[in-house]
């Protein structure tokens, strides 16, 4: 019986998609730390078998360091009280994407179930998910994460028994600061609220910094070749007839230099549909890294044409009373935005520069807007972030516009070279991603995460102002049935769309 839920908990990701080989390893290592128990190993190592699976592996090795980082109490108090605030904000924004994301999937199931091995976010199983760089992520970010509890412990007075680290086989998933029990019970409800609170904080507060890094490193690079790309060629168009690809770079157009989007525009807006135009090209790398030039002759589309190609946009149909009225609406709304019958259409989309991998990562790519709209972007670069890796295959940016950079002339990217730089650029990419991921999820409201916790105590706090009068073991006693309750309805909206997409599937 004591093997069963494991077994259980391993058919169930099977179901869900994990392939024949992760269960057998999973089985496999379920079955060499049941040995080591038995036998006393993990007992001499001080290691834990804990949820079936997980080796909890302690050291008390840290803790010089912890109290020389703590020395700064009134700093890390402050930082506490911060914390909580953020972390309050934050897990109304968890909630409210749990919550969305359920009623979207309800709404419109998605068409294809998803695996499992892309629900638990390990490095190197995950499809979008590589390994070193994100392992090493990882670790760094959870014993930050586990620090944060530390430190905030060490402030209010309570001793660290020790640290630890959580292993499924050789692959981190976790770290843990362990306290003194009792001194942690009979702490002060607002001073656990801050050590719940400092862990997710940090790793929140890290990647806003790192992204300042990232902001940094992208600076540091230039094209390795002047000119312009387009990541797509439109079928059917003067540039496909050509012979033009994606990502080749186009250096001069009838031999003026294109250094830039502007420089494009100005040649093409001199140009008519029905113009022929001559392309210098620079093919992409081949197999030893060069590239080679050449010539095309490129006779030019009408640009109207192309936009009525695409049809009526659904917004006008819906406004119009017949065929011929959206049509006139329609033309009428393309002229007022520069779209006119004769303008030269090179047949092209997503004309970038050569640095277009980086230049969404630069700060300085918003410095035209208003301070505010800056502001909202760099605070909701984060979710950007999250989504790159899944929209790029696992990918900090595509790989044909990673061929087209070079480090720049700066003392930093000139020593280590365009693989330092990228290293850099790959590392602190995925740094802030595992940060962002660490800190969120922690504050999903459900125990045992840290937004769990935080959840139980503000509860009983809340319950206890109201309740002046009520007994305290009663007030504890509703505190962790109301928590229990709310981490039971949070755990069926966080698996209601896993669920559903996979029985749909």
């Amino acid at each position: 019986m004591n093997h069963l839920l494991p077994m259980i908990s391993i058919y169930f990701f099977y179901l869900l998609g994990l392939p024949i080989w992760g269960a057998i390893i999973m089985i496999i290592w379920y079955s060499v730390l049941i040995t080591l128990e038995n036998n006393g190993t993990l007992d001499n190592w001080d290691a834990t078998r804990v949820l079936g699976f997980i080796l909890m592996i302690r050291t008390k090795k840290g803790r010089v360091f912890l109290e020389r980082v703590s020395k700064y109490r009134k700093f890390w108090r402050g930082f506490g009280e911060f914390s909580i605030w953020l972390c309050f904000l934050v897990m109304f924004g968890v909630m409210f994407l749990l919550i969305f994301s359920a009623i979207l999937t309800a709404s419109s199931p998605p068409e294809e179930s998803i695996p499992a091995k892309d629900l638990l976010l390990i490095p190197g199983v995950t499809s979008f998910v590589p390994f070193w760089w994100p392992v090493i992520a990882l670790i760094i970010a959870i014993v930050i994460h586990e620090y944060g509890h530390a430190i905030q412990a060490r402030v209010h007075g309570m001793r660290a028994k020790s640290f630890g680290l959580l292993l499924l086989g050789p692959l981190p998933m976790g770290a843990f600061f362990e306290p003194e029990i009792q001194e942690m019970t009979r702490a002060p409800r607002r001073e656990r609220l801050r050590i719940y609170a400092a862990a997710p904080s940090i790793n929140i507060v890290s990647t806003y910094i790192v992204i300042l890094l990232l902001s940094c490193t992208a600076s540091g690079f230039i094209a390795s070749e002047p000119g312009l790309h387009a990541n797509a060629i439109i079928v059917n168009s003067g540039a496909e007839e050509a012979g033009l690809e994606p990502y080749e770079i186009i250096t001069h157009l009838d031999g003026m230099d294109v250094s830039d989007y502007d420089s494009f525009s100005d040649i093409m807006s001199s140009k008519s549909a029905g113009d022929e135009m001559n392309l210098s090209v620079l093919s992409r790398k081949n197999s030893i890294g060069e590239r080679d030039s050449r010539e095309i002759t490129v006779t030019l589309t009408d640009q109207l044409d192309y936009y009525l190609s695409l049809g009526i946009p659904t917004s006008f149909q819906e406004d119009c009373e017949n065929d011929e009225q959206c049509m006139e609406d329609y033309v009428k709304f393309l002229n007022e935005n520069g779209i006119e019958q004769g303008n030269a259409f090179l047949g092209v989309s997503g004309i970038s520069s050569g640095t277009s991998g980086v230049d969404g990562y630069k700060l300085s790519s918003t410095e035209d807007l208003n301070p505010l709209v800056r502001t909202i972007i760099f605070v909701f670069k984060p979710l950007e972030l999250l989504g790159e890796p899944i929209r790029l295959d696992g990918h900090s940016m595509p790989l044909e516009e990673r061929d087209l950079l070079e480090s720049g002339d700066g003392l930093i990217s000139s020593t280590i070279g365009t693989n330092g730089m990228l290293a850099i650029f790959d590392f602190l990419f995925w740094f802030a991603w595992i940060n962002f991921i660490l800190g969120f999820a922690n504050l999903i409201p459900m125990v045992p995460f840290d937004g769990g916790q935080i959840t139980r105590d503000s509860t009983h706090s809340i319950i206890k102002f109201f309740g002046r009068n009520m007994n305290p073991l009663r007030v504890e006693k509703i505190a962790n049935r109301v928590s229990g309750l709310s981490s039971i309805i949070i755990l069926l909206i966080v698996l209601f769309p896993i669920l559903l997409a996979n029985m749909l599937n």
